[in-house]
């Protein structure tokens, strides 16, 4: 299986006046296509270090592919730094330079001297027509290596990846393999506690598992790399198996799933209504809630800018607003901002019973009212999923 190396090109890049939305969509597709990917790297409209960088990733992968530097200006090196990475000139290509014209004369607009830069690639590159755009791209092959250029611009590097590039790696590479993700989202435990529980089977080689801490909540990756896509679902579905034996009511759901939407599923099925009401978290639990639907009854915020709940206080208003919005459910939240720590109370009334939590957070303050909403959201998922199921609390 060959390996690969993505490089984005663009000096806004660097500065971050833009983001790179390019190389997570190639790396997708390398995945999808059984490509190994190694590294991504990004560097400014500079021929000599683009030629470098591309030298360097020839040394270690089988597939270098750039995207960026292929317009008409000064400032597109593309064309000269994969040349100079090759030992060759630049030449210029009649048949290019017609698929330019053509493209402008399709819009009935002329193109301008510049525009004929876009028709020199590398001498003894493959050309690769871009139909969907001026910038005609090309690849350079060094024995089983090769260097695929792309432009810039998403919609046409999307386009050209999709309808060329993919289609020659797998005949050129015999492709037959492919590499599946799938990730299972937990809650309630941190990636510590997580990683002590799954570290031994962070060492397998296929499938792999890997973590991912976000505030409040752990992904587990599992990829498997197999011929079949039946084969990479038996292997995921073994690893699965063990993951969920060891995390439990942790893992809240799978791939595109959310947890406020995991939420208003568990609820729903149970014919609870939720309300919550909150402080100091500026409407993110209340607009949570209320951007997916469910049985999400309404929410409140509950206290004055500056002003600080205790945890009796928001249990109490916790409990009159859900009887007020006949709720089974009830969920309110406080967070208290502090220059080091941050204090976070919670509370979830339902036919459950009742469950307070009060803590310390030490983490980014920033992050912190997200981390609570998380950890709250949680707490409310576990009080549905512990219910009495629907027979019995009729009965």
């Amino acid at each position: 299986m060959p390996s690969a190396e993505i490089i984005t090109i663009g000096t806004e890049i660097l500065l971050g006046d833009i983001v790179d939305t390019n190389a997570p969509y190639i790396a997708r597709a390398l995945r999808a296509a059984g490509i190994d990917l190694y590294r991504k790297t990004s560097v400014g409209d500079n021929a000599n270090r683009i030629a470098q960088m591309i030298n360097e990733a020839l040394g270690r992968a089988q597939i270098v592919i750039t995207t960026g530097g292929l317009g008409p200006t000064v400032d597109d090196p593309t064309r000269e730094a994969v040349a100079l990475a090759f030992g060759v000139p630049t030449e210029f290509r009649a048949d290019l330079w017609e698929q330019i014209q053509s493209r402008f004369r399709r819009f009935h607009r002329q193109p301008t001297e510049n525009n004929k830069r876009q028709a020199y690639v590398p001498q003894g590159a493959i050309a690769i027509e871009n139909p969907v755009g001026t910038a005609p791209s090309f690849a350079m092959e060094r024995e089983d290596r090769v260097v695929i250029s792309l432009p810039g611009v998403p919609s046409e590097m999307e386009y050209l990846l999709q309808n060329a590039v993919l289609p020659y790696l797998r005949q050129h590479y015999e492709l037959r393999g492919l590499i599946k993700t799938r990730i299972l989202h937990t809650a309630g435990a941190g990636e510590s506690q997580i990683d002590d529980l799954v570290g031994d089977l962070e060492q397998l080689a296929n499938p792999t598992l890997g973590l991912a801490a976000h505030a409040g909540q752990v992904d587990v990756r599992l990829v498997a790399k197999a011929d079949s896509e039946a084969e990479a679902d038996r292997l995921i579905a073994e690893i699965e198996a063990t993951v969920r034996q060891r995390l439990g009511e942790w893992i809240y759901g799978v791939d595109d799933a959310t947890l406020p939407g995991v939420l208003m599923q568990t609820l729903g099925q149970r014919g609870w209504k939720l309300s919550a009401v909150e402080c100091g978290l500026q409407g993110e639990l209340i607009g949570k809630l209320a951007a997916v639907p469910g049985p999400f009854v309404g929410g409140e915020m509950i206290c004055e800018a500056g002003e600080v709940l205790s945890l009796e206080s928001l249990s109490r208003a916790a409990e009159e607003f859900r009887r007020a919005r006949q709720a089974e459910v009830g969920l309110g939240v406080v967070f208290v901002p502090g220059a080091e720590m941050q204090d976070i109370y919670m509370v979830v009334i339902s036919p459950s019973g009742v469950e307070t939590l009060a803590r310390p957070y030490g983490g980014p303050p920033k992050t912190g009212p997200r981390w609570a909403v998380n950890h709250a959201l949680n707490l409310a998922r576990l009080a549905g999923l512990r219910g009495a199921p629907p027979n019995e609390e009729k009965s």
